[in-house]
C-alpha cells in the first residue's frame, strides 16, 4: 500500500485576504523583497500550485502576505490506499511533460 500525497495552495485566498485581487499586484511586492518575477511566472504561480518553489520565494510571499507556509500550502492525503492489481503497470507509459526552466532576469 502508497500513499498518493497532494498539496492544496492558498496563495489566491491569502492574497485577497490582504486585498490583493490582481497578480500582478504581487510582481513589485516580490520585487522589492529581491525577487524579479515576470509577470507570467507570478501568474502562473498565483493560479497553480507550483512543483517547485525556492525557499526565498516563499520567504518573500510569507513576509508580503504576512502569513507563514502553512498558510500557503495545506498538505493532503489524495488516496488513502493505491495498490495495484496483477497485470497492472504493464500498460503504456504515462505521457511525459516537458518542463522549462527560466532564470528570473538579472541574474
Amino acid at each position: 500500500m502508497k500513499k498518493k500525497m497532494g498539496i492544496q495552495w492558498h496563495l489566491r485566498l491569502r492574497m485577497a485576504e490582504k486585498g490583493h485581487y490582481q497578480t500582478s499586484d504581487l510582481v513589485p511586492l516580490l520585487a522589492e523583497r529581491g525577487m524579479v518575477l515576470s509577470r507570467e511566472q507570478v501568474f502562473r504561480l498565483v493560479t497553480q500550485p507550483p512543483q517547485r518553489l525556492s525557499m526565498d520565494t516563499l520567504a518573500a510571499l510569507c513576509d508580503i502576505l504576512d502569513c507563514t507556509p502553512n498558510d500557503l500550502i495545506e498538505i493532503e492525503t489524495v488516496n488513502a490506499e493505491v495498490r495495484k492489481t496483477a497485470g497492472e503497470g504493464h500498460g503504456p507509459a504515462p505521457a511525459a511533460r516537458r518542463t522549462s526552466i527560466r532564470r528570473p532576469q538579472g541574474l
